[in-house]
């Protein structure tokens, strides 16, 4: 059938003998295309070019990077990998596993008896640790600088009491947490004791596979472990593993002593020799170091010494002309620029005089005559009737015209966040004695004349008497548990007294509370930072630039070197070599700034295992890191959406709090774990773990009172309420302050009534008998100083 031009023309099947021209005819030729006209093409060509070019170049920098990385941490140069092996039970032998494996690596031909071994087989160095099971500060200091960490579990291992996990004790679970906390490095499961029958060793390593699988990173893999044949496997996969460390660790340089020495200078201060592989950065002499548990220090200078664990055969005259120390070598030594030097500063020292009231100028003197003149000038409401000899006798406080109506704007008021809170609309709040008699007369004619009646029958009760029934009254209302904050005015202090330093607060999220106003002598001896982010960034680019800086000021990392630590106490010094023996010694570079004090937040919880109450203010040690520090804290709930936060009078369980305390700076991501004094004699205990989250002395917390007054006689939205204060003079001090019910009413304190403390109050609603009268109050909440910064100085 002839359609002519409108007949349509499907396209043909495409079979497998079509040709390639065939196929591509629906598609544009490269000459047509050149044809088509682009006015843009060349606009965007530059733009797409350096698009390119700039992704190619970040390709590049990371693929560097990661090349760099990898020689660092896995080629003959580099620092010896330290393998921690964890046993997961007291039941579990590790040393037995720590012997085959130094036996595997040293394979006889090393004599050297040095901490870490060389083995050719593998072309690998390594430093074995056994991990002491019971002891968790030694534990956390070694899970701190592991490149491996190996958890050995039997398969022969019977449950305990108190444990999650069939193959893990309680103290292995409680190790787990905290290594989770600091981070895991890599990591490895060894099995033991599994059945020789392959069958049965098949379906015990699955079930142990299955049981453990949970309580370990998703790339930890588990290697049976009986026979040397099973480790030689894992060493030939681990030789060739990529080591993964956590964040923090690779922001400063550490070293782990391999010998603690020390050298007395005979005035109560020595000099600590550490001696050990330098690690993650390069190290300047002109930095400062934190030596763990022991505080901040100086160096004297930096030994770089010959390697003593080699996988490189030296030539014998490639060191002919260095010097010798303890059997090593010694190849370099760098001495501090005393221009350069970072200065150990750790506290600001105050100016006594910063403070002192000046000489006023020409125009604040001025300013105060004309201001003397206007109140000389200010006409006196006296009493009709009273002559100018009689006024001069009148005080001006107790003068009639400032009686009832101008306690909330007077000068020794309770101050409030709201300044039109703070006066009495009107004009200017004083009255008369005409307007006095007329508060009185509306008094009389007021439906509670009855209650005023029954609270001066009240005002003849003694002390004993008015504890007794608000005992009582608090033992009526079950509810008290709900109110944590809740606190009695003394009945033998006035409250204005006793809660001079509270304010109340519009709303605690939305009213402005002043960081400067009224802080405390230790302000003047800690630093703050105009913006820490960009301090933080400036300090770790200059640490970066550190890393291609000068061999004369800088050694490089995985050098073996000794530091020569100036005027650490001579006792500090003894502890650290006898400790050596026993706990890696670790020594780590400290960023700029991070040797002084200011106020630091963490994000803190308190550990499962610990079960006793954490008061706030109370000395815990943290350790930030790889530093140590004892600090006494303050706790408060963490508000996103607000620039204020609620005091905690303790650590509560189950949820993060924000903790407050004076600690040298360290700057973020860093983990914490918190550990409390038990004695003496006894060791410290696990009490929390968290995280570094900021560092701002202006974080407002504020500290939360709840004063409480019980309705005696109500009408309508007016009520009779007692107890709360028990004199007039705290009821006007405390008249601009909103008080609320615990059943949702709203209202504010109209006046006093009676001498013994008793008000009335305005409400939103019909208040219930048996519903309670509250007043929040708020005052700023600071740590405490401790008496000491570390550990060791005690």
């Amino acid at each position: 059938m002839a359609g002519g031009s409108r007949a349509q023309h499907n396209k043909s099947h495409k079979t497998r003998f079509a040709s390639k021209a065939s196929r591509n005819l629906h598609k544009t030729s490269v000459k047509d295309k050149s044809k088509i006209n682009k006015p843009d093409r060349n606009a965007m060509k530059g733009a797409r070019a350096a698009r390119l070019q700039r992704n190619k170049m970040i390709r590049e920098h990371k693929r560097a990077a990661l090349v760099k990385e990898k020689r660092a941490s896995s080629g003959t140069t580099s620092a010896p990998r330290i393998i921690v092996l964890f046993g997961l039970s007291a039941s579990t032998s590790v040393s037995l596993v720590a012997r085959d494996l130094l036996a595997l690596l040293s394979n006889d031909t090393n004599g050297t008896q040095f901490p870490a071994v060389a083995s050719s087989e593998y072309r690998l160095r390594a430093t074995v640790l056994e991990a002491p099971h019971g002891d968790l500060m030694a534990c956390m200091e070694m899970a701190k600088i592991a490149d491996l960490i190996v958890f050995v579990a039997s398969a022969k291992c019977s449950s305990e009491q108190g444990s999650s996990n069939y193959y893990i004790d309680k103290f292995g679970s409680q190790s787990l947490s905290v290594f989770r906390s600091l981070g895991f490095p890599s990591s490895a499961v060894f099995l033991r004791d599994l059945p020789s029958d392959l069958k049965k060793r098949n379906d015990m390593k699955k079930t142990c596979i299955s049981s453990l699988a949970s309580q370990f990173p998703e790339d930890c893999k588990v290697y049976p472990a009986d026979t040397k044949d099973d480790l030689h496997k894992f060493m030939s996969l681990f030789k060739e593993q990529r080591i993964t460390i956590p964040h923090w660790r690779t922001q400063r340089p550490y070293l782990m002593a391999q010998k603690v020495d020390m050298e007395a200078d005979g005035s109560g201060k020595c000099t600590l020799l550490v001696t050990g592989y330098l690690r993650a950065r390069n190290l300047s002499v002109n930095q400062l170091v934190h030596v763990s548990g022991a505080g901040d220090f100086q160096l004297g200078k930096i030994e770089l010494l010959n390697d003593p664990c080699s996988l490189n055969v030296k030539k014998e005259g490639d060191l002919m002309d260095a010097d010798e120390v303890d059997g090593c070598q010694v190849i370099k030594t760098l001495v501090p620029d005393p221009m350069n030097q970072e200065p150990l500063l750790v506290e600001n020292v105050p100016d006594p005089l910063e403070g002192e009231q000046t000489w006023p100028t020409e125009a604040e003197m001025a300013e105060a005559d004309r201001v003397h003149k206007e109140k000389k000038q200010k006409k006196r409401l006296l009493p009709r009737g009273t002559s100018e000899y009689q006024a001069g006798w009148i005080v001006d406080d107790s003068d009639v015209s400032g009686t009832d109506s101008d306690d909330a704007g007077s000068d020794d008021g309770m101050v409030v966040d709201e300044e039109h809170d703070l006066h009495r609309q009107g004009d200017g709040g004083g009255f008369d004695l005409e307007d006095d008699q007329a508060s009185l007369k509306l008094r009389d004619s007021d439906d509670e004349t009855e209650a005023d009646s029954v609270m001066m029958d009240n005002d003849n009760l003694t002390k004993e008497q008015i504890e007794e029934d608000i005992r009582k009254i608090k033992e009526a209302h079950a509810e008290d548990e709900e109110y944590p904050d809740e606190v009695d005015a003394p009945v033998d202090i006035p409250a204005r007294k006793r809660f001079a330093k509270y304010r109340g607060l519009k709303s605690f999220r939305t009213s402005a509370w002043d960081p400067k106003e009224s802080l405390p002598p230790e302000y003047a001896r800690i630093f703050a930072f105009d913006n820490f982010n960009r301090t933080q960034k400036h300090v770790l680019s200059k640490a970066r630039d550190m890393e291609q800086g000068s061999l004369d000021e800088c050694v490089p990392a995985n050098s073996y070197v000794t530091l020569y630590i100036r005027e650490v106490p001579v006792h500090i010094a003894a502890n650290l070599c006898i400790l050596s023996k026993t706990t890696p010694v670790i020594t780590c570079g400290l960023l700029q700034h991070e040797s002084k004090i200011s106020v630091l937040h963490f994000r803190i919880k308190k550990h499962e295992t610990y079960s006793e109450p954490i008061k706030a203010k109370e000395e815990l040690i943290f350790h930030v890191g790889f530093r140590q520090f004892v600090t006494r804290p303050t706790f408060a709930s963490d508000n996103f959406n607000s620039d204020k936060h609620k005091m905690e009078r303790f650590l509560h369980a189950g949820r993060f709090s924000i903790a407050s305390v004076y600690a040298p700076i360290s700057f973020p991501p860093l983990p914490l774990i918190a550990f409390k004094r038990r004695g003496d004699s006894l060791a410290p205990v696990l009490a929390a773990v968290g995280s570094l989250n900021s560092i701002n002395p202006d974080k407002i917390i504020l500290k939360k009172i709840i004063l409480t007054g019980y309705p005696q006689r109500v009408s309508k939205s007016k009520a009779a309420v007692r107890y709360m204060f028990h004199n007039p003079e705290d009821v006007k001090w405390f008249k601009p302050v909103e008080v609320w019910t615990k059943l949702g009413r709203r209202g504010r304190i109209k006046e006093p009534v009676g001498t013994h403390g008793a008000m009335k109050c305005i409400l939103n609603g019909v208040l219930q008998q048996n519903d309670t009268v509250c007043m929040s109050l708020f005052k700023r909440s600071y740590p405490k100083w401790p008496e000491h910064w570390f550990p060791m100085s005690t």
